[in-house]
């Protein structure tokens, strides 16, 4: 299993460049950041920590509904040199970055400033030890979650770190093995902020795997245990440990950014599978094949729109799969959440903790595709409003009494709308989770067989533009100008091209051969109103070709 291997540890950069991808020049940057680290640090650093971003190929909106996606790692990353810091013997005036597991944490952007911060122990007494010791509760370090800074991405990487393997026990010694070492960080990245790519998640798994590193706890090799160091950290672990780290900067993951940017392997998507419980395997992708990532120039903002977009949907897809499961006669516990993927299981008769083989949940989505017409309402009217139900249709279709429904589906959340598209979000879902499969099994077969490659292309660009088509007018998170590009796109030669993370503004992905990127991305440029006039690097940082990379992993200088 992907999940089980270890974090590589590079020390061979031939070896590490060669599974990075090939479209942009690491070498350079690698040699650059670490050049540059010594000029203000004066010394080379230890370390560099790599994790890239990501792409969803397809699957939107489906992982919290339980069902499996298909993203895939890209080229561009985050890297984050580091090294641990001389601290002087003893000096008049002792500085805070002089203490145990101080940071000082730069950035090759000038637009974000240097930052020096020390993590808190919590202490209190605790007189069963005797006064003269004490004990620590907790790590703390100061994030905002209401106004997020680079560094607080930086600080929730260093969180699990400091929890996991710095435990209270240890911190009533000053041995200088049980306390976290002062480290210097110097970041740089190429995933571009806010546009779906998972930024945020990349900055997280290279800070957690920087502060691991350079508190000696990757060198340990499989089954060998140290005093410095543990058994090598698996991949899955690392997931785990970033999931938990996001949740400090106020980001309740689902695991697909995290895992696609830990596990994924070269040349591969992943298929991200979140039911009975998260695991990752790697999906081969058609030679030839690149994808293209534009970005919209939209920027949608969770926290203003959820009331109207994320959360919303999430509520919708929540009742509906409670309506469709009392129609079908799927057993659903009164306070239970059940989800759409759940129904589906309960229906063809899954047991709990198992999991249907792909073959069988196939043709289950199949099915589902025609028992969700029983949550189309039977009203006529004109408009969208006559696919959707109101508050209080809603309350009835739930067969739940409506202080429960409140307390079981909108007490945790505040959604606004006047009509609620249960059977739109659920037809969508249904037929999303089907076109991952799908996307998925022509992509094995195409490894398998002698497959002609455009023929897997162009089945994959289907489902891709089937895809945004469900997405627009379904699931209703596309917006003008995404589906303005990706229009565009499939004039311009691409087999397909879709929205690619949560939508209402950020990125679309598009399928392209190989020898026809150069071009494309011109066309895109001559025919996007927004791209028209950029040129070299401003034009190079909203729409940029990838292929499927490596996931994270360190490079340990000698």
């Amino acid at each position: 299993m992907a999940a089980e291997q270890p974090i590589p540890l590079y020390t061979n950069l031939t070896e590490l460049y060669g599974n990075l991808g090939t479209s942009l020049n690491h070498a350079l940057r690698w040699n650059d950041l670490a050049e540059e680290f010594q000029k203000r640090f004066g010394r080379k650093p230890a370390y560099i920590a790599r994790a890239p971003g990501r792409v969803n190929l397809i699957g939107e909106h489906i992982d919290y509904a339980l069902f499996g996606v298909l993203p895939a790692a890209i080229e561009r990353d985050i890297l984050i040199a580091c090294g641990p810091r001389v601290v002087p013997t003893s000096v008049p005036t002792p500085e805070p970055h002089h203490t145990p597991g101080s940071v000082i944490a730069e950035n090759l952007q000038t637009k974000y400033p240097r930052q020096i911060f020390v993590p808190a122990r919590r202490l209190s007494t605790a007189q069963e030890i005797g006064e003269d010791r004490v004990h620590a509760e907790e790590w703390h370090l100061d994030i905002n979650t209401k106004e997020l800074r680079w560094e607080s991405y930086v600080k929730a990487g260093y969180y699990g770190v400091l929890n996991h393997y710095f435990a209270p026990s240890d911190l009533a010694t000053t041995q200088s093995d049980k306390l976290p070492i002062p480290v210097d960080l110097l970041v740089t990245g190429t995933v571009p902020a806010g546009s779906g790519l998972s930024s945020s998640a990349a900055m997280v798994v290279a800070s957690t795997l920087a502060f691991l590193a350079v508190n000696g706890k990757l060198d340990a090799q499989s089954g060998e245990i140290t005093s410095s160091a543990v058994a090598r950290l698996t991949k899955g672990e690392l997931v785990k440990m970033a999931m938990e780290n996001e949740k400090r900067v106020g980001v309740n993951s689902g695991g697909m950014d995290q895992a696609a940017s830990v596990i994924s392997n070269a040349s591969s998507a992943l298929y991200i599978t979140f039911y009975p419980t998260l695991k990752a395997t790697p999906v081969p992708l058609p030679a030839g094949s690149v994808f293209v990532c534009a970005n919209s120039l939209v920027v949608s903002d969770k926290a203003v729109g959820a009331k109207r977009q994320y959360n919303l949907r999430v509520v919708e897809t929540l009742v509906g799969a409670r309506a469709l499961a009392r129609i079908l006669g799927v057993p659903v516990g009164e306070k239970e959440r059940i989800t759409l993927r759940e129904v589906v299981g309960r229906l063809l008769g899954e047991a709990k903790g198992e999991e249907l083989d792909v073959a069988h949940l196939m043709k289950g989505l199949e099915r589902m595709g025609r028992e969700v017409e029983a949550l189309r309402p039977k009203t006529h009217g004109e408009g969208d409003e006559e696919l959707g139900v109101t508050m209080e249709e809603m309350i009835e279709i739930s067969g739940l009494p409506e202080d429960l429904f409140q307390e079981v589906y909108l007490s945790w959340v505040e959604v606004e709308a006047t009509h609620f598209q249960l059977y739109k979000r659920a037809k969508h879902v249904y037929a999303e989770a089907l076109r991952v499969l799908q996307f998925r099994q022509a992509c094995l077969d195409a490894a398998k067989h002698s497959v002609d490659g455009n023929t897997t292309l162009e089945t994959l660009g289907q489902l891709m533009n089937e895809s945004q088509t469900s997405c627009a007018e379904l699931f209703e998170c596309s917006c003008p100008e995404l589906n303005d590009l990706t229009q565009l796109a499939r004039q311009a030669g691409a087999f397909g091209s879709r929205l690619t993370g949560a939508g209402w503004g950020g990125c679309t992905v598009s399928l392209v051969a190989e020898d026809r990127v150069e071009s494309f991305i011109e066309q895109i440029r001559d025919t996007y109103a927004p791209y028209q006039g950029l040129e070299g690097e401003a034009l190079n940082e909203v729409i940029f070709a990838t292929r499927p990379s490596s996931g994270a992993c360190v490079y340990k200088f000698d």
